[in-house]
């Protein structure tokens, strides 16, 4: 639990000094693609930042993750954070995010420290403001060393306007 506080303090640093626009907490499952990995529960906090592009009915911002999985595997990462808006208050939510990776099994070796999340989301925003979606996403280093096993992980998300 030390490791997730100091990884969402990091990844608050992460998102950089725009106002916090929500707060995002995930639950899910990891299945690593390696034989003799070791594949659990994902919890994740994710802070997005005020959008600085918007268009019609996309926007992107800048946000900061991080994630640890019930095995003591942790990632931290930033990158981009977009958002389409859908009718009836429903949305495509997609980041592209690189960072450091540190596995605590052996099996569940991604391949390097540096490795990068890219997720693709679908949600609904709730009457209150929040919001809920559901989202697959993916880690690897795309074969920036010699090993690639990555790892991809389905989530159930909550996300907090602040």
């Amino acid at each position: 639990m030390k490791s997730l506080l100091i990884g969402a303090v990091m990844a608050a640093a992460v998102a950089g000094t725009a106002q916090a626009q929500s707060l995002v907490f995930g639950l899910g499952q990891s299945d690593y693609s390696e034989t003799g990995s070791e594949d659990g529960i994902v919890f994740e906090v994710e802070l997005h930042g005020d959008s600085f592009f918007e268009r019609g009915n996309f926007s992107a911002g800048w946000g900061g993750v991080a994630s640890v999985q019930e095995t003591g595997d942790a990632f931290i990462g930033g990158g981009l954070v977009g958002t389409f808006q859908l009718r009836n208050r429903w949305f495509i939510e997609t980041s592209v995010m690189p960072g450091a990776y540190f596995e605590s099994e052996e099996g569940n070796d991604l391949g390097s420290t540096f490795e990068i999340r890219s997720l693709l989301g679908v949600g609904r925003t709730l009457n209150n403001g929040n919001a809920i979606s559901l989202s697959v996403s993916h880690k690897s280093n795309a074969s920036t060393a010699e090993r690639n096993p990555g790892v991809n992980s389905v989530t159930l998300r909550w996300h907090k306007p602040l």
